[in-house]
């Protein structure tokens, strides 16, 4: 999503989240991705979040984060479930007015770059990539990495004919030798691998400062006029996270999952094993949104501005971060 898609979103954001008179709210709309597999589906599956809410909880399921932002904006989407990190930020630096109300899960080999078998390019030759096809969701998190790991290996981002596309599009494309890399995440990024191997482990990605985590994030007018029902859904969120880490029959758990996400069995239990879903308590401790996360925030900010995905960082994000619903 360029920056004048952005600052469109943002406009309309602001007038119609502004709009709207104080109503009941009959029904609550959640974004959500399919093959992401986390423990809040088995909540979503048994209508769990619809009882303790009172009301209608509708799941829409959304490409990419920029898609779940666009939504947002235009009143569709109360609340985005693992919303990447990015797209938060691009949409809050555009003024679209977001709140950030909890880290959702953190993952790492779940979102990755993929060097298609052939191709001959590795980490020692990665400027080889110059001139090249690689698929990537452009403005999320995936983009993010690629551009930050690109950075790192000497090889000129300018210069590599990157390719909006979603995961799935990008996994495809990648089968079919139309692109030379493939960046995704989730279930793809299983696919991706039976042709290729990855540019950078998640191991290297984190040794190099790239940390990888999404966020539920809600609008500020829905965040303002029903504090109950945000508080409900992340009480939820909590609940189903708990059960699924104090399981002692984890597959049967991780089934509803799968069915739920879309994905096989096998592929689900692969993503869940790479994922961490952190507690109210850890989120609101200094090592995520009381600190780490508000650092985070800015230095991706200023990493995309500096390269042009952005017009300019904010000064601070901290109006936007609101752990109190936790």
């Amino acid at each position: 999503m360029n920056r004048k898609s952005v600052m469109a979103l943002a406009a309309i954001a602001l007038a119609t989240l502004t709009a709207a008179p104080l109503a009941a709210q009959a029904k609550v709309t959640v974004a959500y991705f399919l093959e992401w597999p986390t423990p809040n589906l088995v909540a979503q599956v048994q209508q769990t979040y619809d009882q303790a809410l009172g009301v209608e909880v509708e799941w829409r399921a959304f490409g990419n984060g920029n898609e779940m932002s666009l939504a947002m904006a235009s009143g569709d989407v109360d609340i985005a479930y693992s919303q990447g990190l990015v797209p938060w930020v691009v949409a809050v630096s555009n003024g679209l007015p977001l709140r950030m109300v909890s880290v959702a899960v953190t993952y790492g080999e779940s979102d990755n770059c993929v060097v298609r078998d052939g191709a001959g390019i590795t980490q020692a030759n990665a400027r080889e990539l110059e001139g090249k096809r690689v698929a990537t969701p452009i403005g999320n998190v995936t983009h993010y990495k690629l551009l930050r790991m690109l950075d790192h290996l000497g090889v000129d981002a300018s210069r590599v004919n990157l390719v909006q596309m979603n995961s799935a599009d990008g996994a495809v494309a990648l089968a079919r030798g139309d692109v030379t890399m493939a960046c995704g995440f989730g279930g793809p990024v299983r696919r991706m691998k039976e042709y290729g191997s990855v540019l950078m482990t998640a191991a290297e990605q984190e040794a190099i400062g790239i940390y990888v985590f999404d966020v539920v994030s809600v609008t500020e007018r829905f965040a303002e006029r029903h504090p109950d029902l945000v508080r409900k859904f992340m009480e939820v969120t909590e609940q189903a996270n708990a059960a699924y880490a104090a399981a002692e029959d984890r597959e049967a758990l991780e089934r509803i999952m799968a069915r739920a996400a879309g994905m096989e069995l096998e592929a689900a239990q692969a993503f869940l094993a790479d994922s961490t879903f952190p507690s109210a308590e850890e989120q609101k401790s200094a090592a995520w949104m009381g600190g780490v996360v508000r650092i985070l925030i800015r230095e991706v900010a200023e990493f995309f501005a500096e390269h042009g995905q952005l017009e300019r960082a904010l000064k601070s994000y901290d109006f936007a971060i609101d752990p109190s619903f936790l």
